[in-house]
């Protein structure tokens, strides 16, 4: 069996797991929440075979959200992105201190 990936993500805009939550939530009410951004990964195989998104709120990883789909978004720009797919369920993690960063990067399951 393929090994998998994660993605790490500051959460911008929400300070806490339970805002979080609360925006997506209100954001997407009986459908699946997401993030759209701009670049696809590369990896997307190994992110589909088990990954989840880990959040940082104000320097810290503080849950984890698994990844169930990547969808193409075009935007109103006509520039396509990539959705990430989430499952509502969230897993609190480890307050584990992390450096602010732009977009996102993968995250080692033996960094997890």
């Amino acid at each position: 069996m393929a090994g998998f990936v994660n993605l790490l993500k500051l959460c911008v805009g929400a300070e806490s797991v339970e805002d979080l939550l609360d925006w997506q939530a209100r954001r997407y009410p009986g459908s699946t929440p997401c993030h759209v951004t701009r670049m696809w990964p590369k990896r997307a195989a190994d992110v589909l075979n088990g990954g989840s998104l880990y959040w940082v709120f104000k320097g810290l990883i503080l849950c984890r959200q698994p990844i169930i789909g990547l969808e193409e978004r075009l935007g109103e720009d006509g520039i396509t992105r990539c959705a990430i797919m989430f499952d509502r369920n969230v897993t609190r993690v480890e307050a584990t201190p992390k450096r602010p960063f732009q977009g996102w990067r993968y995250l080692d399951p033996k960094d997890a």
